[in-house]
């Protein structure tokens, strides 16, 4: 009677073979420092502070990750108005350009265009614990009606977000370019 594998085989060498041996920038003793090809100077970590780097570092947020942090931002800044200060509409739309800026700011280079999207869809869900209104309609009124008359702090903000991802697209950009 034939049996059938139930498992899927597992890469690398059996049980019982012969190991290969391993190459030789793989065999050093532990404590000593990996040396550079055709020197024998150690390897150094590059040196921290300004230089070509790429600079500063701080949170890099995916795509997802810059919509998750600036909406929930918005909501709990949002939320905190409504809670201190009665829901003042000028509050929330200052706190809006911190958060957009940030944004901006973290998000990584690849998803850079990705933050001025985000920027005024989280305005408007924070707007959901701002805007006034009892039930669904009435919220989805007072919602429509913030969104309108706080125009002006959206464009703002938006375009902090806008200016900010260009200055950095740009300086990307130039960076890739030099030799």
């Amino acid at each position: 009677m034939e049996h059938h594998r139930t498992r899927p085989r597992q890469q690398g060498p059996r049980r019982g073979a012969p190991r290969t041996p391993l190459p030789p920038q793989a065999r050093r003793r532990p404590g000593t420092a990996a040396r550079r090809p055709g020197t024998g100077r150690p390897r150094t970590a590059p040196a921290a502070g300004p230089g070509p780097g790429p600079g500063p570092r701080g949170p890099r947020l995916t795509s997802l990750g810059c919509a998750l942090f600036c909406g929930a931002a918005m909501f709990l800044l949002g939320f905190l108005d409504d809670l201190l200060l009665g829901a003042s509409l000028t509050v929330y739309g200052v706190l809006f350009l911190p958060v957009s800026a940030l944004t901006a700011l973290w998000v990584r280079p690849s998803d850079l265009l990705t933050a001025p999207v985000v920027a005024p869809i989280a305005f408007a869900v924070g707007l959901l614990a701002v805007a006034d209104g009892s039930g669904f309609l009435d919220g989805l009124m007072g919602l429509v009606t913030a969104l309108s008359t706080q125009a002006g702090w959206l464009y703002g903000g938006t375009l902090v977000t806008g200016l900010i991802v260009l200055v950095r697209r740009a300086r990307l950009l130039r960076r890739r370019r030099r030799p």
